[in-house]
This record gives structure tokens, C-alpha cells and sequence, in this order.
């Protein structure tokens, strides 16, 4: 039998799986589109195993249902890439590919079950629109929801940023994440502009001895805390009108969210958010910085500048 990869490059078989759709399933072109993103995510993934087709099992469609969960895809996105996957084996099966369905056991997620909250691309252009940027803290306000919603970090990777941490001409920032592990992830071309901005207005800081390398600040020129930054992103979303409950992690979950649905290869995303559970040193040192900067631009929606 063919390997994944094999089936991933084979024009062929893709185009007998659409037809597939569109025929016996009589899919809308949307929707076959859909079915064939998710099938794209799914293949991503299992080429990156170095699986072949025949040694597809539940076990190995669990971990990929996992990894979705560990990025905080929520369940309602898990279910839609799941029903992709699930039609795409049927089909192998009727075509004769495969003779058992990996996918028959397979639990579909309970779309009830609480998951991470995450915001829409709309959500978060609302908070950053009410965001005052005649107040002293609101060019810095904005340049830290750009950062973590832009690079996916945690707020406190964000809070212990340093300028020596900055490659902005290069396009990335360098994180130390859980367990003192240092990555580089890309930053949006808007994201650099919004510190850009807020370095103009650091400038009139009295920085405290100490804290002269750290990017963000309080007015009292000391490093920003994680409760103050807790604080203004619980008022932004209140005079926005968003009712979920958020705080600083769940522009993480949108990073990772917005990016797989738009496309983003699953390993990128990864490597972008240093999962523990799901990234390691060797997978690190082995991903190209280039091809993760490329992830970033291509699918990352807030890397137009509208204004």
C-alpha cells in the first residue's frame, strides 16, 4: 500500500477523493473544501510521523486528537476536522486502499465539554479598537495584546521579555518558556510596529535600576506584573462587550486556533508555542527558522496592517 506521503502528493488520489465528495456526497464546493483542509492537517501530521497508510491505527489518530486539544482547538473545530477525517478513510475503503477503518472506534468530542475559551478574529480587533491610545498606558496596553496574541506566548514569557530577547530585523523574539527552555518564535510585522510605538512613549519612563532590559514596564518603571496586565485585558474585553470569560492566555489559544484553521502546518504551531507535551529539542533544532517565520506571515490574520 501506499505511504501517506505518497497518498499526500498524489494528485490522483486527492482528485478521485473530490470527486468522491461532490458526486456521491453532493458536497457544496465549500464544503469539499473544507473536507479537504482537514484532510490536509491530518496527512501534515502523519508525514511528519514518517507513517505509512497501512499502519494507521486508532492509537495514532487519538494522538493527533490530542495534540488538536493540547494547541486549544476547541471541541466544535475538533468535530469538523474529525468529520473530514472520518469521510476520507470511508472513501479509502470503498476505493479499496485500506480494507478497516481506523476511524470506527474513534470518539467524536463532547461539544459541551469545557474547553479554552477562544476569541474571534472580530472579538480581538474589538478590544484593541477600544483600547485609548491618549493615555499614557495605552500605546503599551496595545503593543502587549498584539505581542501575545501575535507570538502565542504565555503572559509570563510575556511579562520576563527582554530586549536582548528581540530580533526584530530578523523577525523573531526569543522565549524562555517552562523549565527555562529558550525558542524562537516569529513576530508579526504588526506586532513590531506596536512596540515600535511603544517604545517612543518608554522613552519618558523613569526606568528603575534593574529594569533597564525589560521591554514592558509599569508607570513606575518597573517590570510589568501579570495581574495589571490580568486587569486592563478584563476592562478592554467589558468595554468591547465580549461576555466570555478571558485573560491573557486566551489570545494564546486564538493564536493557535486561528492559525490551524487557517491552515499553518500542526508541527509549526507547535514549535511556535514550545508545548511540552508535544515539542521537544530535537524536533526544535531540525524545524528551518525561515519555514516557521513563512508559517507565521502566510496564515496568521492580524499581520495586514488595516490602519
Amino acid at each position: 500500500m501506499a505511504s501517506i506521503e505518497e497518498v499526500n502528493k498524489s494528485a490522483g488520489l486527492i482528485s478521485k477523493y473530490k470527486s468522491y465528495l461532490l458526486l456521491e456526497k453532493a458536497l457544496s464546493p465549500n464544503s469539499i473544501e473544507a473536507y479537504l483542509d482537514d484532510l490536509s492537517k491530518l496527512l501534515q501530521y502523519f508525514e511528519a510521523e514518517n507513517l505509512k497508510i497501512q499502519d494507521i491505527s486508532l492509537e495514532n489518530l487519538q494522538q493527533f486528537v490530542t495534540q488538536l486539544y493540547d494547541l486549544g482547538i476547541n471541541a466544535r473545530s475538533v468535530a469538523r476536522v474529525l468529520s473530514g477525517v472520518r469521510s476520507f478513510f470511508n472513501f479509502l475503503i470503498l476505493d479499496g486502499y485500506i480494507q478497516n477503518d481506523p476511524t470506527e472506534l474513534l470518539e467524536t468530542p463532547k461539544i459541551g465539554l469545557k474547553l479554552p475559551v477562544v476569541l474571534s478574529l472580530q472579538e480581538i480587533e474589538n478590544i484593541i479598537s477600544v483600547i485609548d491610545l491618549s493615555t499614557k498606558e495605552g500605546q503599551r496596553n496595545r503593543a502587549i495584546i498584539e505581542v501575545l496574541y501575535s507570538c502565542g506566548l504565555r503572559i509570563s514569557e510575556l511579562t520576563n521579555l527582554k530586549f536582548s530577547d528581540l530580533f526584530l530585523d530578523d523577525g523573531f523574539v526569543r522565549v524562555e518558556g517552562k523549565g527555562s527552555k529558550q525558542r524562537l518564535v516569529p513576530i508579526s510585522p504588526i506586532a513590531i510596529k506596536e512596540i515600535g510605538n511603544y517604545l517612543l512613549d518608554r522613552k519618558h519612563l523613569d526606568v528603575k535600576k534593574g529594569s533597564e532590559d525589560m521591554v514592558f514596564l509599569s508607570k513606575r518603571g518597573t517590570p510589568i506584573s501579570r495581574i495589571m496586565v490580568f486587569h486592563f485585558i478584563k476592562q478592554y474585553a467589558e468595554l468591547a462587550g465580549i461576555k466570555k470569560n478571558i485573560s491573557p492566555h486566551t489570545f494564546r489559544h486564538s493564536f493557535a486556533t486561528h492559525l490551524l484553521e487557517g491552515g499553518a502546518n500542526i508541527r509549526a504551531i507547535q514549535q511556535m508555542l514550545g508545548h511540552e507535551k508535544i515539542t521537544t529539542t530535537e524536533i526544535y533544532t531540525h524545524m528551518d527558522r525561515e519555514y516557521l517565520r513563512q508559517e507565521i506571515i502566510e496564515h496568521h490574520p492580524r499581520n495586514i496592517d488595516k490602519r
